[in-house]
């Protein structure tokens, strides 16, 4: 599983649920239901990476999970 922090939501507009990764810009996908779109979060998560890296660019170090007290 991904160690950064991963987003799920509703979205009216787009008629499915999101999984973000807030870390990553752009870095995201949907599905009908939850499991559906944090299903493939992982393989989204490298693929981003890998496409970071081979333009050079940065890949941000995750900051951990988001606690609301």
């Amino acid at each position: 599983m991904t160690p950064y922090e991963i987003i799920i939501c509703w979205s009216k507009e787009d008629d499915a649920f999101i999984a973000e990764v807030p870390e990553l810009p752009a870095c995201a996908v949907d599905g009908p239901t939850r499991a559906a779109a944090l299903k493939p979060v992982d393989v989204v998560v490298k693929e981003w990476i890998e496409t970071a890296r081979s333009l050079g660019r940065a890949v941000p170090e995750p900051r951990g999970r988001l606690v609301i007290a």
